[in-house]
């Protein structure tokens, strides 16, 4: 187990148990922007006595206290990234996929400060989702 990830939970008020521990090692690791069916069905093979509300609560827990964030594209799913830094998401409407985007290819990205006030509003969030047809669907 790695104790830089107990370490992070820890110092976010976060009760390091070990379904808590492995489910924020599983979405550290994965780049896939997982569902928490996803989640749920991939460390369930290794952890049997884990339930879908033990990583609904985890996940909820974590992105309240912004180590992961709670990505939703469509009102029917939310998906979960551990990357907080500022990047968008594109979502491929033919396969589902969803891609992280270099905020820097995009003109307004640094146009998105949190923290600041744009043109008299406070950001506290920043989202940028864009959706199309994805690289490999194009083939």
């Amino acid at each position: 187990m790695n104790t830089d990830i107990k370490s992070i939970l820890i110092k976010h008020g976060i009760n390091p148990s070990f379904h808590r521990l492995k489910i924020f090692e599983y979405l550290r690791d994965t780049r896939q922007h997982p569902t928490v069916d996803t989640i749920y069905e991939d460390i369930a093979v290794e952890i049997p006595t884990l339930s879908k509300t033990t990583v609904y609560n985890t996940v909820r827990a974590l992105a309240e206290k912004g180590l992961v964030s709670a990505i939703t594209i469509e009102d029917t799913e939310v998906r979960y990234d551990a990357d907080t830094s500022l990047h968008g998401h594109f979502k491929c409407t033919a396969c589902g996929a969803l891609y992280d985007i270099d905020m820097r290819q995009l003109s307004i990205g640094n146009a998105l400060p949190t923290g600041k006030k744009v043109q008299g509003h406070l950001v506290t969030e920043r989202h940028i989702y864009l959706k199309g047809i994805c690289r490999e669907c194009q083939r």
